[in-house]
C-alpha cells in the first residue's frame, strides 16, 4: 500500500500523497482515503444479512448472496469526500476538534452494488409518496463508535427522496472488486454529493422512518454550527446537518513549501460540486489579484457525480509565491476567499479558496 498520511490509528483514519490523488480520475482503492470511527469490524459475507424495516409493507431479511441475485446489479461513479477534508486550514485561523485533514479526505470511485431504491421498492416502500421529504430511511451499522465516553454502534440518515435517488447505491464493490475490509466490506451505502457520513459503512439495517436517526452522529455530530460556538459550549440545536457539500477545490502538485526552479511549472489539482459539473477552474500565482483558467480533465462515466481534474502551466520567476485556485460550478457558485469567514468549531465544509505557498529560486 503507497504511504498515507495518518491521522489516527486507533480508529484509523488517513489521507494520500496528494500528487498521487490528483494522478488519476479514477482514484485507485489503496489511494483512496479511510475514515473511521471505530475498529473496522471482521464480517465474514456468507452469514452476513441485511435487515429492512420501517414503514414498509414488507419486512426484508437479506443474506448477502439474496441481495445480489434478486437485484439488478448496476454501477456509479461517484466522489466520496469527507466533511471534514481541508480542516488543517481552519485550524490554521483557530482550534477546532477533529483530524488535520488536508486535501486528501476525497476519492473518486466506480461503486457496484444495487440500487437502494429497489430494495426499498421490494419492501412496499413504492406505496409511499416517494417525495415526502418528512419522511427518512436511517442505517445502523456494525462499527461501534465512541464519542464523549458514550459508547455505540454507527448510525445515521437521508430523507426519503435522496434515498430514491437512482444513483443511491448498496455497494459490495470498488472498483472493479468487492470491498476492502476499511471500506465497509461487505456492505456500505453510498449517497453521491453528501458528506461521506452519510455513506456509512458495514451496514446491517435499514429503517424508513418519520423523523432522523436519532443516533449521536446524526443527531449531535456531523452539524454545521456557527461561528460563535465554542467547544466549551456545544449547542447542536443550532446547527444544521451536513448532506451536500459545497462546490470545493485543492491544489495537489506543487506540495505546499516546495522549492521550484525558475521557469515553467505545473499546478494540478481536483475540484467537484455535489450536484452540478464544474464548468471553470482559475488558478492564480500572486494571492488572487491575476487569474489563469486551467484546463479540465473529467470522467465521461462520473458526470456531476464525479470529480474534475484540473492543470495549468505557469512561469513563475524568483522569489515566494503564493498560489491559489477556485472552481465554478454550472450554478456559478464558486468558493468564498478566506477560510476564516467560514471558521466553524468542527471544522466542517473547508472550501475557501485554497492557498500553496512556494519558493521559486
Amino acid at each position: 500500500m503507497p504511504e498515507m498520511l495518518v491521522h489516527g490509528a486507533a480508529p484509523y483514519n488517513a489521507e494520500p500523497d496528494r500528487a498521487r490523488l490528483a494522478a488519476r480520475l479514477v482514484t485507485d482503492n489503496d489511494v483512496f482515503y479511510v475514515r473511521c470511527h471505530g475498529d473496522v469490524p471482521a464480517l465474514d459475507e456468507a452469514t452476513h444479512r441485511l435487515r429492512v424495516d420501517g414503514l414498509v409493507r414488507s419486512k426484508l431479511d437479506l443474506s448477502m448472496h439474496e441481495l445480489n441475485t434478486r437485484f439488478t446489479q448496476v454501477a456509479c461513479e461517484a466522489v466520496l469526500q469527507c466533511a471534514g477534508n481541508r480542516r488543517a486550514d481552519m485550524q490554521g485561523v483557530r482550534p477546532t476538534s477533529g483530524d488535520p485533514w488536508q486535501v486528501g479526505a476525497i476519492g473518486n470511485a466506480r461503486w457496484q452494488g444495487v440500487r437502494l431504491a429497489d430494495v426499498l421498492d421490494a419492501a412496499g416502500a413504492a406505496g409511499i409518496d416517494r417525495a415526502d421529504a418528512s419522511l427518512h430511511v436511517a442505517f445502523e451499522c456494525l462499527d461501534h463508535c465512541t464519542v464523549d465516553g458514550e459508547r455505540f454502534r454507527y448510525g445515521a440518515s437521508i430523507g426519503l427522496p435522496k434515498a430514491l435517488s437512482p444513483d443511491v447505491l448498496l455497494a459490495t464493490g470498488m472498483n472493479g472488486v468487492p470491498l476492502p475490509p476499511e471500506h465497509g466490506f461487505p456492505l456500505r451505502l453510498v449517497v453521491p454529493g453528501y458528506a461521506g457520513v452519510r455513506s456509512p459503512k458495514w451496514l446491517s439495517r435499514i429503517t424508513v422512518q418519520t423523523t432522523p436517526s436519532d443516533n449521536p452522529i446524526q443527531a449531535r455530530d456531523y452539524r454545521l454550527l456557527p461561528p460563535d460556538v465554542s467547544a466549551e459550549a456545544i449547542d447542536w440545536s443550532r446547527g444544521f446537518a451536513i448532506e451536500e457539500m459545497p462546490v470545493n477545490a485543492a491544489i495537489c502538485v506543487p506540495a505546499p513549501f516546495a522549492a521550484l526552479p525558475e521557469g515553467p511549472v505545473t499546478i494540478e489539482g481536483w475540484a467537484m460540486a455535489s450536484s452540478r459539473s464544474i464548468v471553470r477552474v482559475d488558478v492564480s500565482a500572486d494571492g488572487g489579484r491575476v487569474w489563469h483558467q486551467a484546463a479540465l480533465r473529467r470522467s465521461q462515466d462520473g458526470g456531476a457525480r464525479s470529480w474534475t481534474l484540473w492543470r495549468i502551466g505557469l512561469a513563475l520567476g524568483r522569489g515566494r509565491h503564493e498560489l491559489v485556485v477556485r472552481a465554478w460550478d454550472a450554478a456559478g457558485q464558486t468558493q468564498p476567499s478566506d477560510v476564516a469567514e467560514i471558521w466553524n468549531v468542527k471544522g466542517y465544509l473547508s472550501n475557501a479558496w485554497h492557498r500553496v505557498q512556494v519558493e521559486v529560486g
